[in-house]
């Protein structure tokens, strides 16, 4: 599988500058010939980069990231090793994104995926006021809170842990449903949800009480109605070194303490 690599690199110069490195000492191909693509950059660049693939601007191929930005919780350490072989014996992991669909309030339909996690965010100084389906069932009549996210396993460390939400093992195959700031129910500490959960939300007084929807990075405001669900079909692999794999990583962020 490492035979023929493709590369792709931010645009900050320490990406730039292992671009230039590497390619040096390796030869790369285009990525429509790569059997695996090398990404250089941060964690919002591989997140990027996996976006790409999913809306067809680049090919579908494992991932494996080198890390030239500041956390790199998605990326390996940019190391002298022969990159051939540090690529032949990564540990692949299978990632499901999420899928985002919304109706704003004037009647737009829209889609989006997500690899980390679909947020509704209050777009004013007003709380936002959100009932909650869950499986076809009412779960919550109503939420009062600045916003509620849904976190994939893989996204569960990012703003899912920074808002009090649950890390989750990839083994899990579990969703996060994770309240921001809720008010009412004041503590209600959210829920942890089978991956193949479909998780509904609408906005109550959406005019008055305006909401966004994030899906990673892409927002849609306005919205009235979301529903979220875990997409199996559109799996992508990221390629991890056997001592940095992206599942022991996320088991060790629960004794992070810095």
């Amino acid at each position: 599988m490492s035979g023929k690599l493709g590369i792709l690199a931010s645009q900050k110069a320490p990406a730039q500058e292992a671009l230039r490195q590497l390619s040096s000492a390796y030869d790369f191909v285009a990525n429509d010939e790569a059997e695996v693509i090398v990404a250089l950059g941060g964690d919002g660049f591989m997140l990027r980069t996996l976006h790409s693939m999913l809306e067809g601007d680049i090919p579908e191929r494992p991932v494996f990231g080198i890390n030239r930005g500041t956390v790199g919780f998605l990326m390996n350490p940019l190391r002298d090793d022969d990159l051939h072989e540090r690529v032949a014996a990564a540990k692949a992991i299978e990632i499901a994104p999420l899928r985002m669909d919304v109706t704003t309030t004037d009647g737009k339909k829209d889609h989006r995926a997500a690899i980390n996690e679909v947020s509704l965010l209050r777009e004013t100084g007003r709380t936002a006021k959100i009932s909650i389906d869950v499986a076809g069932r009412p779960a919550l009549d109503e939420l009062v809170c600045d916003g509620v996210m849904v976190a994939t396993p893989a996204g569960s460390t990012a703003y899912n842990l920074s808002a009090g939400g649950p890390i989750l093992p990839l083994s899990a195959n579990m969703l996060a449903l994770t309240p921001i700031s809720p008010f009412r129910p004041r503590r209600w500490p959210g829920a942890i949800l089978p991956e193949d959960t479909a998780v509904n939300f609408t906005v109550k007084d959406p005019e008055d009480r305006r909401v966004a929807a994030v899906a990673d990075y892409y927002e849609v405001r306005d919205v009235a109605k979301v529903s979220v669900t875990l997409d199996r079909e559109r799996q992508l692999t990221l390629l991890f070194d056997p001592d940095h794999a992206l599942d022991e990583r996320i088991a060790l962020e629960q004794f992070a303490v810095s």
